[in-house]
């Protein structure tokens, strides 16, 4: 039974995640303790007759040196003896170290695939997550005046800033910290900052988390950090959330430094799209779709488009057909193809400069009567009348129903619902498809020249 709880205290440490700075030096201690305890444990295992009923003989890789002792430990009854006293010992000196795996972070086996069954788990972003995480927990210095310090958090359209906020702002820790937490967005932050002063007052911490949908001045920024550092009590910190760098440059001393969300390696973005696209389906029954799930990872690895990555895997997934698969990647190919020959940049780069896409292509064939369609990203967000418009008022359709149906699409203008995240806060990215029953200019076209479809 001793050698049975050793090795399960033993896993579990190896099952624990980092911890903030602060106990990471115990744990480490702790680990070491654990890694004699085993030593002992094997030694005892060897003295009193070898192998124990239950438990393997071999293959314990993570604690190779404590397959040394063995033969040593197994001379003699007075050294069985000593190694069980030494157990008992061990296990007697275990409560605080057992306590504080309790405190530590659960790590998956798996961390992909957790991401995949669990939707509440973001893929990818450990680092960037453990680093937010240290940073709202961090003990500030017992200055009462100190300014609040200022975490930016800066990435491109749609990589995963406010998911990555809202799941760190979800963890328990964080919770039971901040008494109150305010999301601010939009232009004029300032204002809407004044509506939640009372909240900033109540003599208890808070997490001010702010999105910047575009630049700031300088003058703008220094007043609202300076409200900010007037209203909030010790202990209150502030997240804000950009998409360019330059943004953060004038935060001034406060700021630490950002994090950077950037995109995800080609093979980290193959093995989310893969699994997204098969999900339940098992991709080794289906080598062709496989090989032309690697020409999606490819073009969507280079668009740099997670949002798109999602959007099609949905479509895949209920369409586990190779000319299904095939038709909407040569589409894809075919749009991006377009724009670039059109705007001569990436339809990514034109979301995120609020430029109009010619998505045309993706609708094939076109319904008699209609001519090019065109996407518009809705950029301004809360109190913005024409966002509001486009969401509540206007005719909406999935992105997934428009590209197998083009039938779908209705008369006139309509909102494109191209992905709605199923993380936390749930962003919906809505496009504005305006009425185009006219042809776009001459110079729009790709002048007959189309790109082959490449034979999979």
């Amino acid at each position: 039974m001793l050698l049975l709880k050793l090795r399960k205290i033993g896993g579990e440490a190896g099952e624990a995640a980092a911890p903030p700075d602060e106990v990471s030096h115990r744990r480490r201690g702790g680990r070491c303790t654990a890694h004699h305890q085993l030593r002992d444990a094997d030694a005892a295992e060897g003295a009193v007759g070898g192998h124990v009923p239950g438990l393997p003989c071999a293959g314990r890789p993570e604690i190779p040196a404590r397959r040394r002792v063995l033969a040593p430990a197994a001379k003699g009854e007075g050294k069985a003896q000593a190694a069980l006293e030494n157990l008992e010992t061990a296990m007697a000196n275990s409560a605080e170290f057992v306590a504080l795996l309790c405190g530590c972070e659960r790590l998956s086996r798996r961390p992909y695939d957790a991401y995949l069954y669990l939707g509440s788990i973001m893929f990818g972003r450990h680092a960037e997550k453990q680093r937010l995480l240290n940073f709202l927990l961090q003990q500030q210095p017992g200055d009462d005046g100190a300014p609040p310090p200022v975490l930016p958090i800066v990435g491109a359209l749609a990589a995963g800033k406010k998911t990555l906020v809202a799941h760190v702002c979800a963890d328990d820790r964080v919770r039971s910290k901040f008494a109150s937490v305010l999301h601010l967005r939009g232009d004029d932050f300032l204002l809407n900052t004044v509506h939640h002063e009372k909240a900033m007052l109540l003599g208890v911490s808070s997490l001010v988390v702010v999105e910047l949908v575009s630049d700031v001045g300088d003058e703008e920024w220094d007043a609202f950090y300076s409200f900010v550092a007037r209203a909030a009590s010790a202990g209150s910190k502030v997240i804000v959330i950009a998409k360019h760098a330059r943004s953060v440059a004038r935060f001034g001393g406060s700021a630490r430094p950002p994090i950077f969300l950037g995109a995800l390696s080609y093979e980290e973005f193959w093995y989310l799209f893969k699994n997204l696209a098969f999900q339940a389906a098992d991709p080794g029954e289906h080598p062709r779709l496989v090989h032309i799930a690697e020409g999606f990872a490819k073009e969507l690895h280079q668009g740099g488009s997670l949002v798109a990555a999602n959007a099609l895997a949905d479509v895949l997934r209920r369409n586990l057909n190779a000319q299904v698969w095939l038709s909407i990647l040569n589409r894809c190919r075919r749009v991006v193809e377009k724009n670039l020959c059109a705007y001569g940049q990436q339809p990514k780069l034109l979301l995120e400069q609020g430029r109009e896409v010619d998505i045309t292509e993706f609708v094939v064939p076109s319904p008699a009567g209609i001519g090019h369609l065109r996407m518009i990203p809705c950029t301004s967000r809360g109190s913005s009348k024409a966002y509001s418009r486009v969401v509540n008022d206007l005719p909406k359709v999935a992105f997934g129903e428009l590209l197998l149906d083009p039938s779908v699409r209705p008369k006139g203008e309509f909102s494109l619902l191209t992905w709605k995240s199923r993380l936390p806060p749930y962003t919906s990215f809505i496009n504005f498809v305006p009425d185009c029953t006219a042809d776009m200019p001459q110079g729009h076209s790709l002048s007959g020249r189309k790109r082959q479809a490449v034979p999979f």
